[in-house]
């Protein structure tokens, strides 16, 4: 799939691993809806790619995501409710699609991640922060609500420091960020794409289709019932040994030698 000449989104692929970068550096890489479409272009092509087997998302600039367009979401409010609507649900979308690609993807918080940029960095799988990073849900400082990105927040810190970050819409530093759980490592500000490209790296030599399994996994047993969660990792799990993978992964660990997955 080519790359559109006017995209706010670039890519670059390093082996194994597509780093897609926002590339809004003007306006720090805020979601504009010309933004928020070629980044799920974009997704869609690393979806397709089947030399890709990981994706790194960065931001030009000095910052990751500074969250919605402001300017475009003041043109909105004379949307009527539909209209609203609409536009909620693409935004959701977005979210959607970095949650459920089935290859992993990694931020690479090179620098603030704001409402919906820290909405991004809660889509990834993984989060490497540079140390003077800042990233916060700040929605309700300007009288709008982190609705969307609440959902992913609380699944991933739990509801009490949920409800400390969402309320108090403040902002939090790296190491902070560690702690909660949000980010997985904080690295110097210059290491940041490096680091993150290094561990999407290590988790490209895995087998692409018990990622995706994975994945799916984590996203439909949480807040389930225990036997209806057993019942599914029962599912995933036969998906597994029935497939070639686990075959040729079994094979490969007997005769002392690298899987050669197939795509």
């Amino acid at each position: 799939m080519p790359i559109p000449e006017a995209s706010t989104v670039s890519r670059e692929v390093r082996g194994k691993v597509a780093v897609l970068t926002l590339a809004r550096p003007e306006r720090r890489n805020a979601l504009s809806r010309a933004l928020r479409a070629d980044l799920a272009a974009a997704l869609a092509w690393a979806e397709g790619e089947d030399t890709v087997r990981a994706v790194v998302l960065t931001g030009a600039g000095k910052a990751f995501c500074a969250g919605l367009d402001l300017a475009e979401l003041e043109s909105t409010l004379a949307y009527d409710e539909a209209e609203h609507r609409r536009d909620s649900e693409a935004l959701a979308e977005l979210y959607l699609r970095l949650l459920t690609l089935s290859k992993p993807v990694v931020a690479a918080v090179n620098g603030p991640a704001v409402a919906g940029g820290a909405g991004l960095v809660t889509a990834c799988d993984l989060a490497v922060m540079g140390s003077s990073a800042t990233l916060g849900y700040t929605e309700a400082r300007i009288g709008f609500v982190a609705a969307l990105v609440g959902v992913l927040l609380v699944r991933q810190v739990g509801e009490k420091h949920a409800r400390d970050l969402l309320l108090s819409a403040r902002l939090v530093g790296a190491e902070e960020a560690e702690r909660l759980g949000i980010v997985n490592s904080v690295v110097a500000d210059g290491d940041v794409l490096e680091a993150a490209c290094v561990k999407a790296a290590e988790l490209a030599r895995n087998a692409p289709g018990s990622l995706a399994l994975t994945k799916r996994l984590l996203l439909e047993a949480p807040g389930r019932p225990l036997e209806e969660g057993l019942r599914l990792a029962v599912a995933v799990n036969v998906a597994a040994r029935t497939g070639a993978e686990l075959a040729e992964g079994v094979r490969a660990f007997l005769e002392r030698r690298e899987p050669s997955w197939q795509a």
